[in-house]
């Protein structure tokens, strides 16, 4: 099967599984820049062509005001290929990594973000918030989750917010980051630099670590960590 394929029935999987669409839904798509959203862009839109419902997409990405922002050239790319992209500039990652913040940076950027995400979702009309989150990342937030905050949690494939006003939406929860990154490449994306001082090196890139010296040492060690996190993330 071509990665196409692969990425097509893992994702319209996921759609079905957990009615990530229906018909006549907005639906805002966090565009970070990185591999998984810009993959989860290219499907969403190609989706949107030949699936049975109708639906409309508002990519949106938040500069987080770092010096060497790549706002200009990710929006003149979105814009050419799939329609406006909406840029909202902000100071979020260099306040969270300033003196003033005594949490960890990466919890209040990623806080900050969201709860703009939610705010330009109501803004649009959008029911949907849909994010490029993979298997790997929902595996390895279960660990950093017990690990270091000591309950059983995880990021699920559709999550409601505020009384059912919103859901978050994942459809690339049922794909590897291999198969993203591979159907990346065949897809020739451009590549954007992240400028996050604290990009890899984080507590995931720990998690991430540790996963992967298991999964080198048995292939089924990550299909059977997903299958064993199934109450988990259907809960």
């Amino acid at each position: 099967m071509s990665v196409k394929k692969k990425i097509n029935h893992a994702v319209g999987k996921a759609i079905h599984d957990y009615n990530m669409i229906m018909d006549k839904e907005n639906i805002l798509v966090c565009v970070s820049g990185g591999k998984d959203s810009l993959a989860l862009l290219n499907i969403l839109f190609s989706f949107q062509k030949k699936a049975p419902v109708d639906y409309n997409i508002f990519p949106v990405y938040i500069d987080l005001g770092f010096k060497n922002s790549f706002a200009k050239e990710l929006k003149a790319y979105v814009n050419e290929h799939y329609g406006p992209l909406r840029i909202e500039y902000t100071d979020y990652g260099v306040y969270a990594h300033s003196e003033n913040n005594k949490v960890n940076p990466c919890f209040l950027c990623s806080k900050l973000r969201r709860k703009r995400f939610f705010e330009i979702a109501q803004e649009l009309g959008c029911q949907k918030i849909a994010l490029g989150h993979n298997k790997d990342d929902i595996i390895e937030t279960f660990f950093i989750n017990m690990l270091y905050a000591g309950r059983l949690d995880t990021m699920k494939p559709g999550q409601s917010f505020f009384d059912d006003k919103f859901q978050i939406i994942r459809p690339l929860s049922y794909l590897d980051k291999d198969e993203i990154i591979e159907f990346c490449l065949k897809s020739d994306f451009p590549e954007f630099v992240n400028s996050c001082p604290s990009d890899g090196m984080s507590k995931r890139e720990t998690i991430r670590d540790l996963l992967n010296n298991l999964y080198n040492e048995n292939g089924h060690v990550k299909r059977n960590i997903f299958k064993a996190m199934g109450q988990v993330i259907n809960d």
